[in-house]
């Protein structure tokens, strides 16, 4: 599904389309975020995978979640690469996310500079998988939903 489909479908407060990436706003809680999907068409896909950055009102700011686009493999890592730059995530059996803030801060520094992100693991079968982004429009979505959740609207 596209992201204008997920504009069209959510129920929050669109902040609109930036490329690839749309940025949107929840009221209760109070969040911003910017949202892509992953590019091609992949077979063995299960559910709605998508890559996430979100601000809290007066919580976390440009904060990473993924949804993965299949159970992966328990006890393999999973690695975010953005150009030259790889960082190891925390992960459930489809999420994924950053350890920490300053990882979050430099993946997005990565991502306001690259021109595409893949996230890497193994799936629950032993097989390799990898969710490819396009960064192009995800520095504009990002700042859109970080500065209406700074202006509280």
């Amino acid at each position: 599904m596209s992201v204008a489909a997920l504009l069209l479908l959510a129920a929050r407060t669109a902040l609109g389309v930036h490329a690839g990436w749309a940025a949107f706003a929840d009221t209760a809680p109070r969040r911003c975020f910017a949202v892509a999907e992953p590019r091609g068409q992949d077979p063995e896909r299960q559910g709605r995978p998508f890559a996430s950055i979100a601000t809290w009102a007066g919580g976390a700011r440009n904060q990473l979640y993924l949804r993965l686009s299949r159970p992966r493999d328990l006890k393999a890592k999973v690695t975010l690469s953005i150009g030259d730059r790889r960082f190891e995530l925390l992960s459930a059996r489809a999420d994924a996310w950053a350890p920490d803030p300053a990882t979050d801060r430099a993946i997005v520094a990565a991502m306001r500079s690259g021109r595409s992100m893949s996230v890497e693991t193994l799936g629950a079968s032993g097989k390799p998988f990898a969710d490819v982004y396009a960064l192009k429009g995800a520095a504009t979505a990002i700042d859109a939903a970080a500065l209406n959740c700074a202006l509280g609207k």
